[in-house]
């Protein structure tokens, strides 16, 4: 078992890092103040290749894996510079089109993505159901006559859909019939355009401060052509948990990344900030939860890279994943909250930028899947304990 990184993955931290520390966290947290994009990074990203270094080369990305993308989420958050729409258009989106959509879907879509010019974002939650698979109530049904018809109508509404102000497209899960064999919707995953006519997206304003903006979207009437639907009719549940793994798994990954700047920034302070005539980082009051932040993010950092392996070496990946997101929201929420401890009543300062990555790492205990959920999948398939629900 080999633990050092290749020559590869470390001149990638490098060159990503010294790219999104030329924006720095002053950049993000004007930004997320703003509730604006951060495009000019998004931008330079795409040109240098790397917001779709997880894509194949025939389509412009870089031929790598998901522990590419994951140093990517990583490392500009480390830079203070968190991009969560990396998670979803490039992690869920890209990887699903990749993996299973057409030959024609990959030529239109993925060297958009690839090239950092066009984002599709991802619309699965709903208002009664959340991200209950089972109780979506969005539907999708033939537009024509036929088995195959001319199209299909979507109906219904999704909640909490991050980015589609930014985006190009958004990739929609909705019911197309019931299995007859359980009783629950069968899926099926579509490639809707943001400007089709009958969507409406609604702005859902919230008090964490980001640059991505969350929507509610009403589908009524929506038409897409029958080359809208990605892979196979029904196919939608294996498509989404194939998507879901590498959204927890980067999203752990800018988790690590908002600890390691978090803990940059207050380690900095401590050695420098002079009260009574000694740096506050010599008493262990201070020092001593800052080391243990260190070390929550140390780990959380080797089971994010361990769930992209598995991932990427096509071995199931759900444990993995779901403890790198636990680890890392927790690691992140902890490293944060101490950073701004750490500077007293700087760290409420706007100067100091550290509000905006709490408010992050608070719903990276939230999103993309809640630590009670994870909980309940350890508990489940780890533990081998009765399921609660």
């Amino acid at each position: 078992m080999d633990f050092a990184e290749t020559v590869e993955h470390q001149a990638l931290r490098k060159t990503v890092a010294e790219i999104a520390g030329r924006f720095g966290g002053a950049y993000y947290a004007a930004r997320a103040q703003a509730r604006e994009p951060c495009t000019e990074l998004w931008q330079a990203l795409g040109e240098a290749g790397f917001i779709g270094v997880n894509l194949p080369e025939e389509y412009g990305g870089g031929g790598g894996g998901l522990t590419e993308l994951a140093i990517v989420c990583e490392e500009t958050a480390a830079q203070g510079c968190p991009l969560t729409l990396l998670l979803v258009s490039s992690g869920v989106s890209a990887e699903v089109i990749a993996r299973y959509g057409r030959a024609e879907q990959k030529q239109r879509w993925l060297p958009g993505i690839a090239a950092g010019t066009s984002k599709i974002v991802f619309a699965i939650t709903e208002p009664d159901a959340g991200s209950n698979t089972h109780k979506l109530s969005t539907t999708a049904t033939r537009d024509g006559d036929g088995d195959d018809g001319d199209g299909w109508v979507l109906n219904g509404t999704k909640y909490y859909i991050s980015g589609v102000n930014e985006a190009e497209a958004i990739l929609v899960v909705a019911r197309t019939g019931r299995d007859e064999s359980t009783g629950h919707g069968r899926l099926s995953l579509f490639v809707v355009p943001t400007d089709a006519p009958g969507l409406v997206a609604r702005p859902l304003p919230v008090d964490v401060m980001l640059p991505e903006r969350q929507f509610t979207l009403h589908f009524d009437d929506v038409r897409v052509g029958a080359d809208a639907i990605v892979g196979a009719e029904g196919d939608g549940l294996r498509q989404v948990f194939h998507g879901l793994n590498p959204e927890r798994i980067t999203g752990a990954a800018a988790g690590v990344g908002v600890a390691r700047y978090a803990l940059a920034r207050a380690a900095e302070y401590a050695r420098t900030r002079t009260v009574w005539d000694e740096p506050i980082g010599s008493h262990q009051g201070v020092a001593h939860p800052l080391a243990k932040a260190a070390i929550e993010t140390e780990l959380a950092a080797l089971m994010t890279r361990k769930a992209a392996w598995q991932h990427d070496h096509g071995m199931s990946a759900g444990e993995a994943a779901n403890m790198a997101k636990y680890a890392a929201a927790e690691a992140a929420l902890a490293a944060i909250d101490q950073a701004i401890q750490t500077h007293g009543g700087n760290g409420v300062s706007t100067e100091y930028g550290l509000i905006p990555l709490w408010g992050l790492a608070r719903l990276l205990r939230i999103a993309p899947v809640n630590r009670e959920m994870v909980l309940n999948y350890v508990a489940t398939h780890t533990l081998g304990l009765p399921r609660s629900y």
